[in-house]
């Protein structure tokens, strides 16, 4: 059986995002102490979309 992962202490983060905090309740719902502006601002910049061709043009998913 693979080893259980160690929970103590807070990951580390990137320094954009220092002091972000996400839980989420027991209604299934995420609560976080970070505006989720800033949030879509540094995912925008930092994550790459899957769903766009190097062209920036929409790729059409094939079912």
């Amino acid at each position: 059986m693979p080893k259980k992962m160690k929970t103590k202490g807070k990951p580390d983060l990137h320094k954009d995002l220092e002091g972000l905090d996400i839980q989420i309740n027991e209604f299934g719902e995420i609560a976080g102490n970070f505006d989720v502006e800033k949030l879509n601002s540094f995912l925008n910049k930092n994550v790459s979309d899957k769903k766009l061709d190097e062209h920036g043009n929409a790729v059409s998913e094939e079912e």
